[in-house]
């Protein structure tokens, strides 16, 4: 039987050089599903706001929606390390509410650990939450939450300014006690640089092959997003072909009489 997975995996992973994969999820079937595959690490991400909530972004998504689908995906019961995020609002304004929210998504929702955005500006708010020994991803480069102050969601790091504050952001998250960072939207050069510079797990999206680990938006891989379509996402399946097709049968069947028959039926 798999063991759970703990940050000490993840430790050992990068020191091995053992790829980690990551993957969004947002319910308890999907977990299900996830972690019978192997997936190391679950991202309960806000991405939820965008992908099933139908938001342009994620700045509206709120801790009681983050907690509700967090609690579904531990439902599951899953062996993978399950990472819940922290929504807009909900660690920015100050510390103390960082640390109760950070500790709801722990003891409501269930998550091993945390994840929220930002670098050297939210190393004092990683320090305090990883003082309460919740574990913390970190995340930067391109940061959804930010999306206003960045003119949309932009590649960050190109020229060599913003690629020394990012790896004096990553420096500072690290030292601030995360126990791995994701890495959005950043050159491959500048991934592998952090990466190499990093002793904690570097997981990339958008940032090429040099990170650590990569993780996806789930509906993104499925087919299932048609709001957007990133260059760094690669499609697995097309499964909107597919629910379209079954939909369109079920409707003709109820339309035309031949559903149900009587072996859907009860005597």
């Amino acid at each position: 039987m798999q063991k759970k997975i703990t940050i000490l995996d993840f430790q050992r992973m990068k020191a091995e050089g053992e790829k980690i994969a990551v993957l969004t999820c947002y319910d308890f079937p999907t977990a299900g599903i996830m972690d019978g595959c192997g997936i190391d690490m679950i991202l309960v991400g806000d991405s939820v706001g965008v992908v099933v909530a139908g938001h342009d972004n994620t700045l509206p998504v709120t801790m009681e929606e983050m907690i509700y689908h967090t609690k579904a995906v531990l439902r599951a019961r899953p062996k993978a390390f399950v990472v819940a995020d922290l929504p807009f609002l909900s660690y920015q304004t100050d510390l103390t509410s960082a640390r109760m929210n950070a500790g709801l998504l722990i003891k409501d929702g269930g998550a091993a650990a945390v994840k929220l955005e930002g670098g050297a500006n939210v190393a004092e708010t990683i320090r305090a939450i990883t003082d309460m020994d919740i574990p913390v991803m970190a995340h930067i480069g391109l940061t959804p939450q930010s999306l206003h102050r960045m003119g949309g969601f932009k590649v960050q790091g190109k020229g060599e300014e913003q690629a020394e504050k990012l790896i004096a952001d990553a420096i500072a998250i690290e030292r601030a006690g995360a126990f791995s960072v994701v890495l959005e939207g950043i050159p491959m050069s500048l991934a592998g640089r952090i990466t190499a510079e990093l002793s904690i797990a570097t997981i990339g999206i958008g940032a090429g092959p040099l990170c650590d680990g990569q993780v996806l938006v789930l509906h993104d891989i499925l087919g299932l997003c048609s709001k957007y379509s990133p260059k760094f996402v690669k499609r697995y399946a097309d499964l909107a072909p597919i629910i379209t097709e079954a939909v369109s049968s079920y409707i003709a069947d109820v339309k035309g009489g031949t559903f149900p028959e009587e072996r859907h039926s009860f005597k």
